[in-house]
Order: C-alpha cells, then sequence, then structure tokens
C-alpha cells in the first residue's frame, strides 16, 4: 500500500509538474498612500505579479471571499499577527502584504511575505522609485522579483530607481547660476586691420584688443552627478574703455564635466558690421571702393596714348570697365551696417566656494573677416535649485 501511494505521488509529479506540490500563498490588500492606488486595486496587481513568478499557488480574490465567509473581518490588515489570523483562516502557507507611499520626489514600495505556520516575517523587500504612479506594476514587480529571489530586469530598475541626488535623470534639476562677466580679447586677421587703421581709410583707429562685459544666462536641460548639459545666454559690450559700443548676443551650448568643473561650450554669437565693396590694390595698398576704382581705372585708360582723340576727345578704342570679379569686401566704417555671425569656442572651469562660483573661460570666435581670442571670468552665486519635472498630488 505505501509503495502504491509513493507511486501514484512520482506519477502526478510527472503529469502534473512541481505546481501539485507547491506551497499556497495569498495576496492581502495593500497601504497606499499618495499614489492613486485604492488597497485593493494595489493587491490584485501584486497578486497578478505573484501568480506570474509561478512559484506558489496563490488564491484568487473569489477564493479569499469564499473562505471568508463568516469568518472575521480582515479589512485593513497589514500587521504581522492580522497577516497570520488571515493566513489561517485563508489555510495557505504564506501571506504576501505591503505599503505604497509617495514622498515628495520618490514612491517606496515595501513588500513582506508572512509564514503563516512559523507565525513569522519570512521576509521584507523595499524600493525607492522615482515618483511616476503610471509605473506601479513595474514597481511591485521589481520589488516582488527581489523579494522572492528571482531575476531582474536590470535595464528597467535603472529607469525606475530614484537616485538621491539633485539631478537625476528624468527629474532634472534647473541650476540658476546666471551672473556678470568680464574679460579681455585680442583680435587678428583682417578683424586686427580693421580696428587698427585710421579713420580716414574706414578704419576704428583703436588698440587691436578690447574690454567687454556681459551678463551670462545660464539653464540647465540634462544632468546628472558628473555630467551636465548647458543653454546659454550671453549678451556682451566691447571697446567701451576705447569710446566703442560693440554688441554682441551668444547662444551657446555647454557641456560641463565631473565635480571639478571643467566645461566646454560652443555656438553662435551675432551682431552687427559695416562692410564695404571695393578693390585692394597691392601696387599702391590702397582700397578703392567701386566708383573710387572705376574712376581710376578710366583715368587710366584715358591717359593712355591711342584710346582717345587729343583734339576732339572721341574714344578711339571702346572701353571695358573692370570686371566685378576683382571686387572683395572688408570691415570699413563707411560701408553698409549689416548683420553680422561669428562661431564662438570656449573652455573653462569653474572654480567653488560654497554657493559663490568663479568661472574663468578662454574663448574664440571669427570669421572669415577675422576672429578674436579672450578669457572672461565672472562671479554668480547657485541661488536656487528647481525641479523641472514637478508632479503634485
Amino acid at each position: 500500500m505505501k509503495t502504491k501511494k509513493i507511486f501514484l505521488n512520482v506519477l502526478m509529479l510527472f503529469i502534473f509538474g512541481p505546481s501539485v506540490l507547491a506551497q499556497s500563498a495569498a495576496v492581502s490588500e495593500l497601504s497606499t498612500s499618495g499614489v492613486g492606488l485604492t488597497p485593493e486595486l494595489a493587491g490584485k496587481l501584486t497578486r497578478i505579479e505573484l501568480v506570474k513568478t509561478e512559484k506558489y499557488t496563490v488564491l484568487d480574490q473569489f477564493d479569499m471571499a469564499s473562505a471568508l465567509t463568516g469568518k472575521d473581518n480582515f479589512s485593513s490588515c497589514y500587521g504581522k499577527n492580522c497577516l497570520i489570523d488571515l493566513g489561517e483562516a485563508l489555510e495557505v502557507d504564506f501571506m504576501l502584504s505591503g505599503s505604497i507611499d509617495a514622498f515628495g520626489d520618490k514612491i517606496v514600495v515595501n513588500l513582506k511575505l508572512v509564514d503563516v505556520a512559523g507565525k513569522q516575517i519570512h521576509k521584507t523587500t523595499t524600493n525607492e522609485f522615482q515618483n511616476q504612479p503610471e509605473e506601479a506594476s513595474r514597481m511591485i514587480k521589481i520589488t516582488l522579483q527581489e523579494l522572492l529571489g528571482l531575476p531582474i530586469d536590470e535595464v528597467t530598475k535603472k529607469q525606475l530607481i530614484f537616485n538621491d541626488d539633485v539631478i537625476t535623470s528624468t527629474n532634472i534639476g534647473r541650476i540658476n547660476n546666471s551672473g556678470p562677466r568680464f574679460g579681455i580679447a585680442v583680435a587678428g586677421g583682417g578683424l586686427s586691420d580693421f580696428l587698427t587703421r585710421e579713420e580716414i581709410d574706414g578704419g576704428v583707429d583703436i588698440l587691436p584688443g578690447m574690454t567687454n562685459i556681459g551678463y551670462q544666462f545660464e539653464a540647465q536641460y540634462i544632468g546628472t552627478e558628473n555630467f551636465s548639459a548647458l543653454f546659454e545666454v550671453i549678451p556682451n559690450i566691447g571697446g567701451m574703455e576705447q569710446g566703442q559700443f560693440v554688441p554682441t548676443l551668444s547662444l551657446l551650448n555647454g557641456f560641463r564635466f565631473g565635480k571639478s568643473g571643467w566645461e566646454f561650450a560652443f555656438g553662435p554669437s551675432f551682431g552687427a558690421r559695416k562692410v564695404l565693396t571695393g578693390y585692394d590694390n597691392a601696387t599702391d595698398g590702397v582700397f578703392y571702393t567701386e566708383d573710387e576704382w572705376f574712376s581710376k581705372d578710366y583715368e587710366s585708360w584715358r591717359d593712355t596714348p591711342g584710346n582717345v582723340d587729343s583734339e576732339t576727345g572721341n574714344w578711339i578704342n571702346n572701353y571695358t570697365a573692370p570686371s566685378k570679379d576683382i571686387y572683395t569686401k572688408r570691415l570699413d566704417t563707411r560701408g553698409d551696417l549689416e548683420f553680422n555671425t561669428n562661431w564662438l569656442m570656449a573652455v573653462g572651469r569653474t572654480f567653488k566656494s560654497g554657493a559663490l562660483n568663479i568661472p574663468v573661460n578662454v574663448y574664440y570666435s571669427g570669421n572669415k573677416y577675422g576672429g578674436v581670442i579672450g578669457t572672461s571670468v565672472g562671479f554668480n552665486v547657485t541661488r536656487s535649485e528647481k525641479k523641472i519635472n514637478q508632479k503634485t498630488f
């Protein structure tokens, strides 16, 4: 008889699999706050995920309701003793319960597995996730898998887990580090020639360098502990110490690396300039406007023997005006005012002392007419740290 019973057990295990010998479990309601889930719904989500693990024979809500008919009311049953009593009433081996609570920027999921027969808490697991209530099911799944020692999706967990930093992947902090900037720049190329050229020749007649003063508005749109991406707007005025007014506006995309504060930025700079079209005569070193060169060329042709009858003034040969291809443009105060663009690149480091930041940068800005290389220094105070993706409940 004993041999027959053993044979039947082995046969059942072979036919139905290990599930026939699996321990039983039930899921009670989970305590919830601030996540938009009722305790009953949180319990249902947890029950679904527990069934998916195939680790226990799980009572569904209807089996539980039937088993509890005529017995004590187990609503709001979250404590160990109550869960043990509930498990005994349901005649299961384990009870699963816990809580899901929102605290500011995070959601804390706590699950505990109670050993009914042993009358003790078998295991508990807690995870802190980003405050994304719509991902509650994934949060429960990850926490439950960890509770049961099952493999988890590390990528999904990394996307959802709460990082206790000022700035995180989906809750980026916006740090307002705006402040004044002061600097000096030295010009090169055609720009240097324009600055040092005499006024009578269309120049400015100043030194090939100038100081500048501006203000940097900075906004951070991506950030982690070791990397930040910034959008910077810098209005600037240069040359005032030499009686000049040279306004520019720079729009930069910047990257800041590590806690040491090293950064790199690049982007366009906009301003205005006066440009004159003419001919740069290498013979006498004079830049002639189109009208001036046309007159000079015509006079030279007219004074050349054989081109004009000296007595009648009639042309003997036809005059050919200079080709338009010989004319070029240069910076010149006698020219027309037009929109100006430059490409700016900067590298520097921000030194910190408490909330005080002292940025020091070296930069180059230029276009086909020349450029400037300079350095700037400033100061600003970290006045505020605001959350971009703030959520209210």
